[in-house]
């Protein structure tokens, strides 16, 4: 007899069901062990099909690459690739018809997720997987291919987005990041936060005019509106920022986009989180309140500098793990566990009530800064080379599904109105967002957001892998099915059109290309106060020092006289920098490398940190300011008749990248200028 059927016998009390029959007790067990075997085949070929998508992007991007052809990016590949998959599992693959079948049965008081049925003496568990729409109820029953495409949304945080994150962290290109910091964190907690509210009040009238027409069969609250603004507010600008890195676009730009889109996405899904937890005290529940909205505020506040705190206390620990210990005598056990702590990150903010997209971006940025100074050369090339493979991988993985989900997601809420009015919401809330904000922050910057810069910002607002994340993870109300829809669209046409049109407008708006990485912008009467120095090598340092955002000049000075020392085998000996009643901690701390060499070692990601002209560092006996000025040192007259610096200057400017190309021989320095 069926199990289905065993089932329904049993729900409906059915006396004529022999509780010791044995033969149905093996039939029973053969028919169990048939549907494992079948459910695995299933999961095999499902993932099976995602492994030959990923295979024929990769082998698509490289005919691209290739034959220079630039008008379609990876992603939308990936995307296209996808929709045809899709096409073909859900009216070209044929039905598989199981052995469950629907049926009825009394309508409890409450919705039970897990139901636990005793047949024979036998439990067996039954989970609750969601509602299903009347008129899809009959492809659900015939295909369960369908279903085994359709992934967890659990997946996606758990699995694909903490390798996505934490790669942007840990290839932040610091020097020029620090050196537009102020504005990245305006655009990315400002202009996000601008973004989500014009958005979500464009969207709120949307749906009252949908109500009018009678265009809306459910409901669809003013917070649903706020939710769908914060969720289509995580830009993800991967097309824009692939096209910039492989034409070599301008620096300043780069930075600017992809500081606001890393920051603009953890923004946004503490954001949600916050919208979710705004519950009012009254009897309507989507009414405003202000207790409810400032305790909403709260939640912001507590989650984002709570992950922010988790995963810089995460890397931390790494990097102190690896100076005290010997693993970088053994490459692939030092590569495993920093592999290990970077993903546990995630998941321990999340399983502690954080946001783990917060934790691991900064857990990525502490472990590029700390922990990579004191990994082995083997390490350091597996590390970098790891995650980009991984970050590559689920990022086109999620592009691929997204193409697939348009067709075998079973949920999908397709409205005119609705998606119109999200794309004029959308354009509306980015211009708000972009060219204010812009305004003010050129009324304090030295070096301005020009008018190009501004209009490329603008177009490069693209949609991604986040907004799709957040918009999957909770489709069970019609508002949410509707914005998932609606936000899969939007990514679609962001990643074709915009993306592809994204080398025509850096031609139209003339953003340099073919710059060099660590080529500071060309002066500008508008953009650079040189005040001192006779040289371009000194007015480059000069601009260079100016430009830095006033929030990293005053952290850096403490970080290079206390933490690096204290995290990494570089930096000042902590002997010279802390109070004489510390000399047992800071000769326990200081890393034995310092003490053998006589000057201050170099960081192996210096190159990308920038000065600055309020720095003040202690070294040793010699107080040293960053333009050149010292309590204690000596000056000694190169060939040429111009003077050198002492050992300690040479340490600082080495540490951030900004002497001049020497050569030392002997004790003797070589000055050889850049315009020789």
């Amino acid at each position: 007899m069926p199990r289905p059927l065993l089932l329904l016998l049993l729900l409906l009390g059915a006396p004529g069901l022999g509780m010791g029959d044995r033969s149905s007790s093996a039939l029973e067990e053969i028919a169990t062990e048939k549907e494992a075997e079948e459910s695995h085949r299933q999961d095999s070929v499902s993932l099976l099909t995602f492994i030959l998508l990923l295979t024929l992007t990769i082998l698509t991007i490289w005919l691209f690459k290739h034959r220079r052809v630039r008008f379609l990016h990876e992603t939308g590949l990936a995307m296209i690739y996808g929709l045809i998959v899709g096409v073909i599992l859900r009216y070209g693959a044929p039905s598989v018809s199981g052995q469950d079948k629907a049926f009825s049965c009394s309508q409890q008081n409450r919705a039970f997720t897990t139901l636990l049925v005793n047949i024979s003496g036998k439990y067996f568990e039954y989970t609750l997987k969601g509602e299903i729409s009347p008129g899809k109820i009959h492809n659900v029953e015939q295909n369960d291919m369908l279903r085994k495409v359709t992934f967890d949304p659990e997946v996606f945080f758990n699995i694909l987005l903490p390798p996505i994150i934490f790669h942007a962290g840990y290839s932040l290109k610091k020097r020029h990041f620090f050196r537009n910091l102020g504005s990245i964190l305006a655009y990315a907690f400002f202009g996000t936060a601008v973004s989500c509210f014009i958005i979500g009040n464009l969207m709120y009238g949307v749906v009252k005019l949908m109500k009018l027409v009678g265009q809306l069969s459910d409901k669809f609250y003013y917070t649903d509106c706020l939710l769908f603004g914060a969720i289509i507010s995580a830009t993800d600008p991967v097309t824009v920022l692939a096209i910039f890195n492989e034409l070599h676009a301008d620096v300043d730009l780069y930075a600017l986009l992809f500081g606001e889109s890393v920051l603009n996405d953890a923004v946004a899904i503490v954001l949600s989180s916050s919208i979710v937890a705004y519950q009012p005290t009254g009897g309507n529940v989507h009414a405003f309140d202000a207790a409810a909205f400032f305790k909403s505020v709260g939640v912001f506040l507590g989650i984002f500098s709570g992950s922010f705190m988790m995963g810089a206390v995460t890397g931390v620990v790494t990097a102190l793990v690896t100076k005290f210990t010997k693993l970088h005598c053994f490459p692939l056990l030092e590569t495993a566990l920093f592999f290990l702590m970077s993903w546990s990150t995630f998941l321990l903010a999340e399983a502690c009530g954080f946001t783990g997209v917060v934790a691991v971006l900064f857990c990525g940025i502490t472990q590029a800064h700390y922990t990579y100074n004191n990994l082995s050369v083997e390490s350091r090339s597996r590390t970098k080379q790891l995650f980009e493979v991984l970050h590559f991988l689920a990022e086109n993985f999620i592009f691929s599904y997204m193409g697939l989900a348009l067709f075998t997601f079973q949920k999908h809420i397709f409205s005119p109105i609705f998606i119109i009015g999200a794309f004029i919401a959308i354009f509306l809330g980015r211009a708000a967002h972009i060219y204010p904000l812009s305004f003010f922050l050129n009324l304090g910057r030295r070096h301005k957001i020009r008018w190009n810069f501004q209009h490329m910002m603008m177009f490069a607002g693209l949609r991604g892998a986040m907004a799709f994340a957040l918009a999957i993870r909770d489709t069970a109300t019609y508002a949410h099915q509707m914005m998932f829809t609606t936000t899969l669209l939007i990514v679609f046409f962001t990643v074709w059109v915009i993306g592809g049109g994204t080398t025509p407008m850096l031609s139209w708006l003339n953003i340099r290309v073919g710059v060099d990485p660590d080529q500071d912008p060309p002066p500008s009467n508008d953009s650079f106060q040189v005040l001192q120095g006779d040289g371009p090598d000194l007015d480059r340092r000069n601009r260079t020092k100016q430009e830095s955002a006033w929030i990293f000049r005053l952290w850096y000075s403490f970080d290079h006289n206390y933490l690096k020392p204290t995290l990494t085998h570089s930096g000042p000996p902590l002997t010279t920098t802390l109070p004489s009643w510390c000399g047992l901690i800071a000769r326990c701390l200081t890393s034995p490398q310092v003490y053998e060499n006589h000057e201050q070692l170099k960081d192996e990601d210096s190159d990308f940190i920038l000065n600055d002209s309020d720095l003040t560092l202690t070294y040793a006996d010699t107080t040293i300011t960053a333009n050149g000025s010292s309590g204690s040192h000596t000056a000694t007259t190169s060939l040429d008749g111009r003077k050198t610096k002492s050992s300690s200057e040479e340490a600082l400017e080495r540490d951030l990248g900004t002497e001049a190309p020497e050569l030392m021989s002997r004790g003797t320095q070589l000055v050889f200028p850049l315009d020789a």
